[in-house]
């Protein structure tokens, strides 16, 4: 069996293990299965993993090129002298989202998993050392990406001194821990309210939700300071105790300036104390957290509705024949049942509800009220800012012809499929409806609120090169039959297309900004647009079975 280094290593800390009663040799026996494994498991920051790779190659490994990467960027803020507050503070602020998205994308399965459970409860192995072996699991890995992340950082550190560094990395390793407990601590409250098929699409839902408010939040870091005359200046409020980044700060702060105020005191116990009393609370809840995981088990029987909901409804009156009706309906369920596909999808579909605010929150400080700051929107052109909510229509194009049950597919062949333009028009259709017309009417509504009804007719617009984007997207796209193919391959050349596409957004978006300052009538504007959509859609999908994958 496969020796690993690191198994190596632990096995000078035996003694300890034997300390708190775990049954080390069979832990590392579990821990080494579970490392081979995971060598034919992709994590999701690869996006590039093609079929014919060697099946023993460890993807994992292949994934810290991409952290250390983006360790290269966070060497900037640990070594440049300048406010190392604000420094410091996007420097954990990146390390703690990249570390947690992790653990929900790539992890979470190891936190809720049954199998350990289910296979090695019948042997004579306590639950003592089968968490052992799975915290060490996750521990190891996250070691490996903490190292590939923020070791160049570390390195450039040692310039502000060797206590400097010290605490850096004392701060690194809390936060490692830290991030690992919280994901624990949430899916423990998850657990305790819900059970079976609900429960897993609660996780589902959470990871996205919390992928999402992460970004967000980011937003809110950034104004934690003022920029005057070039100068950062931090200014201390009672909210930014909420802000777990700033706490790693403080102590880095009063290291690199002598600065020893109250407040600062303060946020630095916090860094301390806080992920120590979250370990607390996570062994406590580990008693429950076990307890309900088998609830996991529990798959409840679907209950049969008898109301048709609206999308279906819509589908009813878009539809023009049986065969684009069944393949609409097809992928609606699909999508909304398939959760590794939400799980891929559903964050950049949340990306763009909040990309156009984004922008718009840029414009904050042109107002001393929300009032005067919406007064000084309406007067501006920033509403065609909307258009960014189409951004990722293009990766949605891209991921419909994936499924995690892409073995299904051999119905295709048995199926009595005549014609192949009505699956993809059906298709392409419950894409529209379900997932990226739901984000602009979202957007736009809002917009309509913040820049008046006078934009009504440049909304409609953006509509209709939407859906014209989209069929762009499906014809530039590589044709495969919807969810038939697996998550683990992707087409080659589509990361090239993809950046192509969102090129051709940026043209069609600028044509449209383009007419409001030339004087071309907005009206005749949209009447050539719809005609042309509607003559792209009725050539857009004649599509022969030899022209697909």
């Amino acid at each position: 069996m496969k020796e690993f280094k690191v198994l190596k290593f632990i096995d000078k800390f035996e003694f300890l293990f034997d300390k708190f009663g775990v049954d080390y040799r069979v832990m590392r026996r579990i821990l080494q299965i579970k490392l081979i494994m995971d060598g034919r498991r992709v994590p999701t920051i690869i996006n590039n993993h093609k079929k014919d790779e060697e099946d023993d190659e460890n993807k994992f490994f292949k994934s810290l090129l991409h952290y250390f990467l983006l360790g290269i960027f966070l060497i900037i803020l640990v070594a440049i002298r300048g406010n190392i507050m604000y420094q410091m503070t996007t420097f954990f602020g990146i390390t703690m989202f990249m570390l947690l998205t992790t653990l929900i994308s790539d992890f979470s399965s190891v936190l809720l998993d049954l199998r350990d459970k289910n296979v090695i409860f019948t042997k004579p192995v306590d639950s003592r050392t089968i968490n052992s072996a799975k915290i060490l699991h996750i521990l190891i890995y996250m070691f490996y990406i903490t190292t590939a992340l923020t070791g160049l950082a570390l390195l450039a550190a040692l310039r502000h001194g060797v206590v400097f560094f010290l605490v850096l990395f004392l701060e690194i390793i809390l936060i490692d821990i830290f991030m690992i407990v919280i994901t624990a601590i949430i899916y423990t409250f998850i657990l305790k309210f819900f059970d079976g098929e609900k429960l897993k699409d609660v996780i589902n839902y959470v990871q996205i939700a919390l992928t999402i408010s992460l970004t967000v939040g980011y937003q809110f870091m950034g104004r934690l300071f003022s920029f005057v005359d070039i100068n950062v200046i931090f200014t201390p409020k009672w909210w930014q105790y909420l802000i777990p980044p700033i706490w790693f700060a403080a102590p880095l702060e009063m290291i690199f300036n002598n600065n020893y105020s109250s407040y600062l005191m303060t946020l630095a116990l916090m860094a301390m104390i806080i992920p120590i009393i979250s370990i607390v609370i996570y062994v406590k809840l580990m008693p429950t957290f076990e307890r309900n995981l088998q609830k996991l088990n529990n798959n409840s029987n679907f209950v049969k509705r008898n109301k048709k909901s609206i999308s279906e409804v819509i589908g009813e009156l878009i539809c023009l024949n049986k065969m684009e009706k069944i393949f609409y309906k097809f992928t609606c369920n699909i999508m909304k049942n398939e959760r590794e596909f939400k799980l891929k999808i559903y964050p950049s579909l949340g990306f763009s509800i909040i990309f156009p605010f984004i922008f718009l929150f840029n414009t904050i400080s042109r107002g001393s009220s929300f009032g005067e700051w919406i007064t000084y929107l309406s007067s501006t052109k920033y509403y065609f800012n909307i258009y960014f909510c189409a951004l990722t229509s293009s990766t949605v194009i891209m991921m419909i012809k994936y499924s995690e049950k892409y073995k299904g597919a051999w119905i295709y062949k048995v199926a009595p499929i005549k014609e192949i333009p009505p699956i993809f028009k059906g298709t392409i259709k419950a894409c529209l409806v379900k997932l990226i017309i739901p984000i602009y009417l979202f957007d736009a509504i809002v917009f309509l609120w913040v820049f008046g009804i006078k934009i009504l007719p440049h909304l409609i617009i953006v509509f209709l090169n939407i859906i014209l984007f989209v069929i762009v997207c499906f014809k530039a796209m590589n044709k495969a039959l919807p969810f038939s193919k697996s998550f683990q391959i992707t087409q080659d050349g589509e990361g090239l297309t993809n950046f192509l596409l969102i090129i051709f957004l940026g043209i069609i978006a600028g044509a449209h900004y383009g007419i409001t300052h030339i004087g071309f009538n907005v009206y005749a504007y949209m009447a050539i647009l719809c005609i042309g959509v509607i003559l792209l859609w009725r050539n857009s999908f004649n599509v022969s079975i030899e022209g697909i994958q």
